[in-house]
This record gives structure tokens, sequence and C-alpha cells, in this order.
């Protein structure tokens, strides 16, 4: 299940907690478009934020809902303790595979991180994917500690968080850390606007932030660098430019796709977990016009 687009859709909350119909609606998307998996609880999904009540009923939930699409559901927090229950719970409602990044207070060292990784492996039955996010979890991972890592049982992929834009560094990128991995741990790209680059350069999978809400363009531009055409999947990805510069004002993915879901009418606003809010203003109106123009569906 560690190829192709992996799709992560957002958790929708409203009054009560947990947006059921809406999370539905999502969900409907992705299994209508039939991508190659779904990435419940990833950051996309909130899931920092969430209790284990609203974590275990949204994995439920997309298991419930995926007509058949494995399941990949993030079990990440900052005590050991509570990774093992999420991953517990996971596991219990039917997940196909877990996301783990090293969530933390206090800075992780390499030991602890290779420590967390170490006891959750021993506690699955599921396969596991290494969620590598600096940008949120403000820990690097080294190739040493990737490639430790992955020797442990039941890891099976890795999710890259980016590659540089050129070419012939982003090959290398790729080879530096597959050269140090086990064959069968397949590298994943996340950081939509150079997945197209990822997957050209050799990432297996897309773990995409779009495809939890535009599947149909995210599964055009996973096919196209799949078959190895170059040419179109980069078209495909240079024609969402103005949704990539929009991430880039916002500070990142999540408060543009929330924005996106709530004026397409799929979420109710607000959906996201406060503090954290859609983006509002001159950049809304800025989305609102990109959304016509791109003819996102």
């Amino acid at each position: 299940m560690f190829d192709g687009l992996s799709a992560f859709p957002l958790s929708p909350l409203d009054a009560d907690g947990v947006d059921e119909a809406a999370y539905a609606r999502l969900m409907a998307r992705l299994v209508a478009a039939r991508v190659d998996s779904i990435g419940a609880l990833g950051s996309t999904g909130s899931y920092a934020y969430l209790t284990r009540e609203e974590r275990r009923r949204v994995a439920a939930l997309a298991v419930g809902h995926a007509d058949g699409i494995p399941v990949m559901v993030g079990i990440g927090a900052t005590r050991t303790r509570d990774v093992l229950v999420h991953a517990e719970d996971a596991q219990t409602v039917g997940a196909s595979a877990v996301l783990l990044a090293p969530v933390s207070y206090q800075n992780l060292t390499d030991e602890e991180v290779f420590g967390l990784f170490e006891t959750v492996t021993r506690h699955l039955s599921v396969p596991l994917c290494v969620y590598d996010n600096p940008g949120t979890t403000r820990f690097v991972f080294s190739d040493e500690l990737h490639a430790r890592i992955a020797r442990l049982p039941h890891v099976r992929s890795i999710k890259i968080p980016g590659v540089p834009s050129d070419p012939v560094a982003a090959n290398q990128r790729v080879e530096d850390l597959r050269r140090r991995i086990p064959a069968e741990v397949t590298l994943g790209i996340s950081g939509d606007a150079c997945a197209a680059r990822g997957m050209l350069a050799g990432c297996r999978a897309w773990y995409s932030v779009i495809g939890g809400l535009f599947p149909r363009i995210a599964l055009a531009i996973t096919r196209a660098a799949q078959s190895g055409d170059a040419a179109e999947a980069m078209r495909l990805s240079d024609r969402l430019a103005p949704l990539w510069s929009l991430f880039d004002k916002a500070g990142g993915s999540l408060r543009v796709v929330a924005a996106a879901a709530e004026t397409l009418g799929l979420v109710r606003a607000p959906c996201l977990p406060a503090p954290l809010r859609a983006i509002q203003g001159d950049l809304r109106d800025e989305l609102a016009t990109v959304l016509d123009t791109l003819e996102l569906d």
C-alpha cells in the first residue's frame, strides 16, 4: 500500500466534535476517484489536536467509508505510552498501516527517536510508515537514523519532507537514502509542490494534502510520474503553482485546504480545532480566485 497516491483528508470538526457527515463527504470523493490509499489523522487531519476518543472515531470512520481502499492512521503523540494506545486503537478499527512522527515538546535526541520506533514496532501487527516532518516536529532525521529505523520490524515506508527543485539534485537525494535502507521499504514524498519531482526522482508514493480534497488532479500527476511522463507530471504540477504559492503565504497547507473545503461547502466553517483558523481576508479571496481559475473538482 506504500505506492502511488496516498490521500490525506481533513478531520472536520463542529461544535460537537468530529463532523461525521462532512468526513463522509470527503471520504466519498477519495473513494470515487479510487486513490491508492488514504492517510487518516495525518497533519492535515489535525491528529495532534484531537482526544483519544476523537482520533479513534476518525480512524473508524475512515476505515468504514474506505470501500476497500487501504487506510493508514496517524498515531503520533508526545508520550510513548499514548502512541501505543493510538496504535492499538488504529489496529482495532481495522487500519491497514500506521503513520508515526516523533512528536515532542522537548527537543528529542536521535536515541530517543530510535527508542520510540523500536518500542512501537514491537507492539504492531500492521506496517508502519515513518513520518519525517521537521517543519512540524522540529526533529531532523539523519540518513543514518533513517537506516537504523528502516531495519526495525514492520517499517515499510519513509515519508520524506521534500526534494531539491533541481532534477539532478533530487535524483541524488533519493538515491542516497535509497542505498541505505532495505529494498522492501519504500520512499514517499510529501510537500505537494515538489511531489511530481520527488516521484520522478524515484519516490514510489506521494503522501498528499491536495489528494485529500482534490484527488483527481493528484492522481493525474501521480499516474504521469509513475509512467515516466516527466513533461506531463511537471505540467500538471506547475498548473497548480497558484495553490503552491498560497501554501507558502499561509505558512503551510492546512489552513488553505481547510478554507477550500469550507468554500466548496464540503465542510462547515470553522472546521479546524481552535486556535487554528482557515485563511481569511485577502488570502481567502485569492483562494476563491484560484479555485475558480483552476476548476478543481
